[in-house]
């Protein structure tokens, strides 16, 4: 499966190289999945500084690709470097555009130039390809930041005949982030102004990005099939339902995969002692060493650790769980908070971190190696997002015997199932209405079934026997870029 198949595939941001969330994930796991299924895919990303601290080998492959910028012409490097894998992988080099503190912005908002800066990435990305003679059958792109390729392909490369018969496939990471930009700014971006229209790039007077992808790509795709049918709503459409409505027959929902090699409790590099299906004692260890790290109360050894690992966003159902937070501390259990995001939540739930020491604690920020330790010493995780695309913890908290406490939205819905005492099936929790009462209320009956130890490890067990590894859903992408190339060649 996947002969003579070869894919570029381009995002803004790739594990290990370069990450802010759960794209970065999918960049880096998919294409490894796909290369082991006999796929030619080569990978490419901008050089940022993130990359460059990283210290990764790399060797430079390209001096002074030039590449258009509205009335400019700007020149960059192209380097190269490898995953363990053998997976190749393209870092584009400008300094003026990528070497900054973050990938998009600080916590004042997003960079102004940032249509610039992923312009230049789209060009750069197809130009390199053409000039380095990668010839490619379809080229995979990712969220607003790389939108402008399929329009690049449709109109400004559409005669170019190294371009002209490539196929592009758009996945929609997140629907809410659509890389709105000023009219004036459609010259710098060198779709042509022909193209700035209701039915084409405009949206309510501005550049959408996340639109150009919609539009112009041969296919569409979202990270889970529950997601795929919500985007087609006004509820969850964010202004674009009804541009998905009318390319739904060219919309497809393939759930995002996990990445074991990096999320297994066998092989964690992050945490000791190692536990797994087989023999999960060492679940217990690795909690109480969680309550030492975290100077929580030693009695919370015996009692629940319920865990939120996430962006700090309203999106995420950070209101609804600072509405709850001390009604569940009333359930004598231990909570334990760890991401960055709005300010509002940052301040509000350390403000309960230093109201309630021992059963509270609050780390604002990224950081890997503690989110994995909290994954195997937690005994929930909780994750009551207003809308999910995919989401990639709750399947990575199953792997870990850690049970998901879940709003029923998107992957979220997709993959956890309610648990049945009776007949002893399902691996988690799960509410529909977006309200503090169903989200409480769910927690309590997590709870409360924590009490009966052998209920709560055929939960657990439940979980860990989950499979959501990349192949299956690589393969039905494999699938899709065959469909969109004999699509271009008829």
């Amino acid at each position: 499966m996947g002969d003579s198949l070869s894919v570029w595939f381009l995002a803004s941001e790739v594990a290990p190289f370069a990450k802010t969330g759960g794209l970065a994930d999918v960049a880096g796991a998919l294409p490894a999945c796909l290369k082991n299924l006999g796929v030619d895919v080569r990978v490419g990303l901008p050089f940022y500084r993130m990359v460059k601290d990283g210290k990764f080998q790399t060797q430079k492959v390209l001096e002074g690709l030039e590449v258009p910028l509205g009335n400019t012409t700007l020149k960059g490097d192209v380097l190269e470097t490898t995953t363990e894998g053998g997976l190749p992988v393209y870092l584009f080099d400008r300094e003026d555009l990528f070497d900054r503190p973050a990938l998009y912005g600080t916590p004042e908002g997003d960079y102004p130039d940032n249509l610039e800066r992923f312009s230049y990435f789209s060009r750069a990305a197809l130009l390199f390809a053409k000039k380095a003679g990668f010839r490619f059958d379809v080229v995979h792109c990712h969220d607003w930041q790389t939108g402008l390729i399929p329009a690049y392909l449709r109109t400004l490369y559409k005669a170019v005949p190294f371009l002209s018969d490539v196929a592009s496939v758009f996945t929609i990471h997140n629907l809410g982030y659509q890389g709105l930009f000023p009219a004036d700014k459609l010259a710098t971006c060198g779709v042509p102004a022909s193209e700035f229209h209701p039915g084409g790039l405009e949206f309510w007077g501005k550049i959408s990005l996340l639109k150009a992808g919609l539009l112009y790509a041969d296919a569409i795709t979202t990270v889970s099939p529950k997601y795929s049918q919500e985007i087609q709503t006004p509820e969850f459409g964010f202004g674009m339902d009804d541009i998905l409505r009318k390319r739904s027959a060219n919309l497809y929902g393939i759930l995002n995969g996990a990445d074991y090699c990096a999320w297994d409790p066998a092989t964690d590099r992050y945490i000791t002692p190692h536990y797994s299906l087989g023999d999960i004692k060492n679940k217990a260890r690795c909690k109480a060493g969680l309550v030492n790290e975290l100077d929580l109360d030693q009695d919370l050894a015996d009692r629940p650790i319920i865990a939120m690992i996430s962006r700090l966003a309203a999106q995420k159902g950070c209101d609804l769980l600072v509405d709850v937070i001390e009604d569940v501390l009333r359930l004598d259990v231990g909570l334990v908070i760890l991401g960055a995001g709005e300010e509002r939540y940052q301040t509000l739930l350390v403000e309960f971190g230093e109201k309630y020491p021992g059963s509270i604690a609050v780390k604002i920020g990224f950081d890997e190696p503690l989110a994995h330790r909290i994954m195997a010493g937690a005994d929930m995780l909780l994750l009551p997002s207003r809308y999910e695309p995919c989401g990639l913890t709750q399947m990575y908290a199953l792997k870990y015997g850690t049970v998901p406490v879940v709003r029923a939205t998107g992957g979220l819905d997709d993959t956890i199932v309610p648990f049945n005492p009776e007949t002893g099936e399902g691996n988690g929790f799960k509410f529909s209405p977006y309200e503090s009462v169903a989200f409480l209320g769910v927690i309590r009956q997590a709870v409360d079934l924590f009490l009966n130890s052998q209920v709560w490890k055929r939960l657990m067990v439940n979980g860990m026997k989950a499979d959501f590894s990349w192949e299956e859903s690589a393969r039905k992408y494999i699938l899709l870029y065959e469909k969109v190339r004999k699509g271009r060649q008829k």
